[in-house]
């Protein structure tokens, strides 16, 4: 999904959100810094396999997906990180690794670690190195309905 479609999208549903553009930046915690936003703030996609099934693990740049906590909490046999040939087909108009966590319009379960939750607004990849979005989590919330889990491994928020 481009980043006119989810622009688009939003828009449909009067959700408020702004774009910030930076250079190109691959990896969060780069983004992150190029953006001065907490990595703990900035949520990043990762593609993981549950049981033979794709889906977003959407957590803070800062952390790491903790497989297991991940597969213990959806209650699945195997949880593996997906290879990038296995879903980058998923995501037409998105360069690879930067898909937003909008994984209901991709036919995807949207794992969100609970961290995230409390921030009053969530900042993600918009389809490009280039671009982030930025809005209320409520919204994002309410758009993408997540599961809410603990699976992130790193950094505790700051106080």
């Amino acid at each position: 999904m481009s980043i006119n479609l989810l622009r688009d999208l939003l828009d449909r549903q009067q959700i408020k959100y702004t774009i910030i553009t930076h250079s190109v930046a691959y990896t969060a915690q780069g983004i992150a810094a190029l953006t001065h936003i907490p990595g703990q703030e900035l949520a990043k996609t990762v593609i993981v396999n549950i049981d033979g099934e794709l889906a977003m693990a959407v957590l803070p740049a800062s952390c790491q997906v903790d497989l297991t906590a991940l597969q213990m909490a959806t209650g699945a046999n195997a949880v593996a990180l997906a290879a990038e040939r296995d879903f980058m087909h998923r995501f037409p108009g998105c360069e690879t690794g930067a898909m937003p966590p909008f994984g209901n319009l991709y036919g995807m379960k949207v794992y969100v670690d609970e961290r995230l939750i409390d921030d009053e607004e969530i900042a993600f990849n918009a389809g490009s190195h280039r671009e982030l979005m930025r809005l209320a989590y409520e919204d994002f919330d309410r758009m993408v309905q997540p599961k809410v889990l603990q699976f992130a491994l790193g950094r505790a928020r700051a106080a």
